[in-house]
């Protein structure tokens, strides 16, 4: 008996072959809030202090909420990340791409943690509370400090810098394992094909 269209099933547990649900909801959720983050960033500090409009306020506030909310997602998905195995890389791939995939990952999750952790830094340095979605203030980890302020805004302009070069060193190697190499390493990270 034939079943029905649409999609395979997909376990909620990275297997040996693939990254599971969760894994991959983790992952395209992240990839949405950091890139739209970084966005958000850049064009923020185009717009003018002087006056210091409504609009660039809003901006800012959006940018520390949802700043946070990465922080949060990345620390639930290092915590899911440790509970079970990870896919196998694919067997033509050399060690060295094998082990500079490995970094990279390493580095992509020290720039999740970093940057809204001197974000928060920031604020907290020039008595700027960081707000939640209306349910409170998160504490000041300084206190007021204006060297330390202008300290944490260079620190978090170069980690979003390289966080860019590093996001696109990934991207760059999932399109060509897919577009030249033609293997499964993109794939593991998609949701399941659509059955006909």
């Amino acid at each position: 008996m034939s079943q029905p269209p649409g999609r395979d099933v997909q376990p909620l547990d990275n297997s040996s072959d693939r990254y599971g649900t969760i894994a991959v909801t983790f992952h395209w959720i992240m990839a949405i809030l950091v890139i739209g983050l970084l966005c958000l960033g850049l064009y923020m500090v185009q717009l003018p202090d002087a006056g210091f409009d409504k609009r660039k306020i809003v901006l800012i506030i959006y940018h520390k909420e949802y700043g946070i909310v990465v922080l949060l997602l990345v620390l639930a998905r290092i915590a899911w990340r440790i509970r079970g195995p990870l896919p196998r890389l694919e067997a033509t791939v050399p060690d060295w791409q094998k082990l500079a995939a490995r970094l990279v990952h390493l580095w992509l999750y020290a720039f999740m943690i970093a940057l809204p952790i001197t974000g928060w830094l920031m604020s907290s340095s020039a008595a700027l509370p960081v707000p939640f979605f209306g349910l409170g203030y998160l504490p000041d980890l300084l206190p007021r400090d204006d060297y330390l302020f202008r300290a944490f805004i260079a620190i978090h302009k170069w980690l979003a810098y390289a966080l860019i070069g590093f996001l696109g060193l990934h991207i760059g190697a999932a399109v060509w394992h897919h577009v030249v190499d033609r293997d499964d390493t993109l794939r593991k990270m998609l949701p399941p094909p659509v059955r006909s």
